[in-house]
């Protein structure tokens, strides 16, 4: 691509606000191109004095050239250097965010220390791009404990990933874990609760049965409710897909416990 039209796409990258569409469309599009001529440009931008700036470049560099086939960022030792020294100094909740969620997206443990202590950060959406990147090292020991406290955030979107990030995408299991999950199944968000029921599930806690009897029976059927009864039922493959037919296999199972 001519270097006109990359300047272009992140001249695009600063329109409106952080959370504006087109900003993150030509994030998304420089992302793909994932040259060294980009990391090169958005590595500058992570040295700059404007807030935005540091925090377009921070997303960037988190997901240059990562696709399903390749999941590993390109350049991300480089970029991992960059970050983590952003990280050092950043004061700013915007570019911190970004930063945060980027080495998530780079997938180096080592970055863990380094993060954990911004659970205790004032700004929510630091808290809650806390919670994504720990999500994404869900099965190192060293996140549990913050994932557990960030279960009980006052932010809804925090608890709601944290809860994801232990209770889903993690594979620990332990008593306090356990009755966190079974905590939040009576959570005031409706995401957070669908969660803790599939983190429940998955561990075979029967504390969840009646929320997925309950969901599989719900209106307003949610694809929690099915992946919650076919981990209750064992069902790796072979899955139940039909709420009804869930709920029969669900009653039979464990008879005493549903009535």
């Amino acid at each position: 691509m001519p270097g006109s039209n990359i300047d272009d796409l992140f001249a695009q990258a600063l329109q409106g606000g952080y959370d504006s569409d087109e900003g993150w469309q030509a994030v998304s599009t420089l992302q793909g191109i994932g040259t060294r001529e980009i990391f090169e440009k958005a590595a500058g931008f992570c040295d700059s004095n404007e807030p935005l700036k540091r925090a377009r470049g921070a997303a960037i560099l988190g997901q240059l050239g990562k696709t399903s086939q390749n999941p590993v960022p390109l350049f991300s030792n480089e970029s991992f250097k960059v970050l983590t020294g952003m990280l050092e100094s950043e004061t700013n909740p915007i570019p911190l965010s970004a930063v945060i969620a980027a080495l998530g997206h780079l997938g180096n443990a080592s970055t863990i220390p380094m993060i954990l202590p911004f659970s205790y950060h004032p700004d929510p959406d630091v808290r809650l791009d806390l919670a994504f990147a720990l999500g994404c090292f869900a099965n190192d020991k060293r996140t549990v404990t913050t994932l557990l406290k960030l279960m009980t955030d006052q932010d809804s979107d925090v608890r709601d990933w944290s809860t994801f990030g232990l209770g889903v995408l993690g594979d620990f299991d332990s008593r306090d874990i356990r009755d966190a999950l079974f905590r939040n199944l009576k959570d005031s968000d409706e995401d957070v609760r669908e969660e803790a029921m599939v983190g429940l599930a998955k561990r075979k806690d029967l504390r969840s049965l009646p929320e997925v009897m309950n969901a599989l029976q719900s209106e307003n059927l949610s694809p929690r409710a099915i992946d919650a009864a076919n981990l209750l039922l064992e069902r790796d493959t072979d899955r139940c897909e039909k709420p009804s037919a869930c709920l029969e296999e669900l009653r039979g199972r464990f008879r005493e416990k549903a009535e």
